[in-house]
């Protein structure tokens, strides 16, 4: 796992701007601790910040590939390719000599003999800038799934891009600007693919190349979700899903440093641990290292919310006795959840204003600090949810059958809401409800369709390619920034494209057979998992019940109120905000408002280290 970054300037000689070459690629330093580099020919430039996983001693970056001492290629790669074993065994067959063991070698090598083409047979997880010296042209590629981020922005002569989106604002040809669109994409959870906050500032779409040459930039979709028709029966769907995720864990214990699991006790992170352990223990390495978090004292006291209705010790205790892993829980203390050190880091590794999801962000940046004191790569269960029809509202007729996102109606919306403390005039200037529905429209339109299918079959499609291509990508992003901002690789199963295109088609009826959430997973893995764990329901990642989080928030916010220079204050329903703060505290997570005081403290806190300006 690395951090990339680059620029092309057509025309220019960027030898002269070396500087700021430096100072994009130094932005990627928690990404890549380990080692940096940066290649300059002429018009174009690439850094590279790595945290070394396959082959250490070789792989470094920026590669180039030469001939004859002439350069035919460069590359700047952030990922892994989980075929590059088989790949290079083809290219070498096709008469390619290797230097090195990387899969790096192997992307630009493939890139030598397929072109274009070798996007479509990489199975990995990665973003790529790859310059082609013959015909002077840049592409920048994106993983099928979207599990690692690409952003771009145009310029004059070129184009600027870069793994995170400070890695781009490091070169000031690019305004921190963000207008009425981007501040709808802040305040509603819709995360419209390749528009970000910024609005000079554009993400690569999953399974997409970007080809920029002289003459301009286009766009190539090399993957996308498909519609066909599912043959197999239900034992043969479950059979597939079994052997998929066999190979795809095996494939992605690959590594040359210490490997982990995530392990909540939920249905997800339990398969990919069980089958993650079996797979070590049947090539002799010994048992799986797993993790599992909580907050100290909150397994004495837990108490169920609308969210959560059970608690993850107990589980997590149930499936280390039967599979046996080494495992360890990591306690957090909730008063580190509103540290400003910690909430610092949190902003610099998103550069965005992380609203949602409240105190999840810090407690995730938390567990992957631990972590990665003793470990460098782990396997987590990210995206079961949105492939398998985990999430309640793929259970609730009034979600499923809504003209919108189903995450954002009645049940769900408050989890994801950040608006609820906005001036009312700028709400209604942004028309936020207008926006979600242009958004869902486009959404929608783009989903395949399959000739005969039934109506409940044709909606769960929709309501499938929905969560996948916006909800998933705002769970990947959460989950990239706050690993990769302490140097640790989160590696997502269920992401693999092989996986996500057969359950995709597969009619919900057969998703849902047993009358549950997730029933084809639950039956793929029934016979290493422990019963309590088969039978629990849904429950999301761990939050604090500790009150002092949210008086912490409050004290903050009074601050912020009585300061005339916040940026934030004439965004601010000052209203709003003084009542919300007089309220009587609550005692248990996710009050009505919290998710309006996150919000406001974290755009206070971006509009300030951003000096960003908003233009609406």
């Amino acid at each position: 796992m690395c951090g990339i970054t680059g620029w092309v300037a057509h025309g220019e000689e960027l030898a002269r701007h070396r500087p700021v070459v430096q100072a994009m690629t130094d932005t990627m330093g928690c990404r890549g601790p380990d080692a940096e580099g940066v290649w300059i020919d002429g018009p174009v430039a690439f850094g590279h910040r790595r945290l070394s996983i396959i082959d250490p001693a070789g792989g470094a970056q920026p590669m180039v590939a030469e001939r004859e001492g002439r350069t035919l290629a460069a590359l700047t790669f952030c990922g892994e390719i989980y075929n590059y074993q088989e790949l290079r065994e083809e290219l070498a067959a096709l008469g390619h000599e290797f230097r090195t063991r990387s899969d790096t070698e192997v992307v630009l090598t493939a890139y030598l003999q397929w072109g274009m083409g070798f996007a479509a047979r990489l199975n990995g997880m990665f973003a790529i800038g790859l310059w082609d010296a013959a015909t002077r042209e840049l592409l920048l590629v994106r993983d099928p799934i979207g599990v690692k981020p690409l952003y771009y922005a145009r310029t004059e002569n070129g184009v600027l891009f870069g793994s995170e989106p400070k890695a781009v604002l490091a070169n000031r040809a690019v305004p921190r600007r963000v207008d009425a669109q981007g501040l709808a994409e802040i305040l509603d959870m819709v995360k419209t693919p390749e528009i970000t906050p910024f609005a000079d500032l554009f993400e690569v779409r999953p399974g997409q190349i970007v080809r920029v040459t002289e003459g301009g930039l286009t766009k190539t979709t090399y993957w996308q979700l498909t519609a066909r028709e599912h043959t197999d029966d239900l034992d043969t769907t479950i059979g597939t899903v079994r052997g998929l995720l066999e190979d795809i864990v095996s494939r992605q214990l690959i590594a040359d440093v210490p490997v982990a699991t995530l392990l909540s006790g939920g249905l997800d992170s339990s398969a990919i641990t069980a089958l993650a352990h079996r797979s070590r223990t049947a090539e002799g390495r010994g048992p799986v290292r797993s993790y599992s978090v909580d907050f100290q004292g909150a397994a004495d006291q837990f108490e169920p919310d609308a969210v959560r209705g059970t608690a993850d010790a107990p589980y997590v205790r149930d499936f280390v006795a039967r599979v046996g892993t080494d495992h360890q829980e990591v306690l957090l203390d909730s008063a580190e959840l509103a540290d400003p050190a910690v909430r610092a880091a949190i902003l610099a590794a998103t550069d965005l204003p992380p609203g949602y999801w409240g105190d999840l962000w810090p407690s995730l940046y938390l567990l992957c600090r631990e972590i990665r004191k003793r470990a460098t790569v782990v396997l987590s269960g990210e995206s079961a949810d949105e492939l398998f029809g985990g999430y309640r509202w793929y259970q609730r007729d009034e979600a499923v059958n809504a003209p919108t996102f189903p995450w954002l109606t009645p049940g769900s919306a408050r989890i994801f809401g950040g608006s609820s403390l906005i001036d009312q005039g700028l709400l209604a200037k942004l028309d936020l409800e207008g926006y979600r529905q242009d958004r869902y429209a486009e959404a929608v339109a783009e989903v395949p369709v399959l000739p005969g299918e039934s109506a409940v079959d044709r909606r769960m499609r929709e309501v499938t390619y929905l969560n996948i291509t916006r909800f998933m990508q705002a769970v990947l992003d959460r989950k990239d920034r706050m690993s990769m901002a302490v140097g640790l690789e989160v590696r997502v199963p269920f992401c693999d494209h092989r996986l996500m295109d057969y359950v995709f088609n597969v009619p919900w009826a057969m998703k849902s057979f047993d009358g549950r959430e997730k029933s084809l997973l639950r039956a793929a893995a029934r016979d290493v998992l422990p019963d309590s764990i088969l039978e629990r329901t849904k429950t999301p990642f761990p939050a604090t019940q500790d009150i002092r989080y949210e008086e912490a928030l409050r004290a903050e916010l009074r601050e912020v109120l009585t300061d005339p220079d916040a940026p934030v204050r004439p965004l601010l329903n000052t209203t709003r905000v003084t009542r919300v703060l007089d309220r009587e505290l609550e005692d248990v997570s996710l009050p009505h408002d919290r998710g309006g005081l996150e919000m406001a403290l974290w755009l206070n806190r971006w509009l300030t280290a951003y000096d960003v300006t908003v233009d609406v």
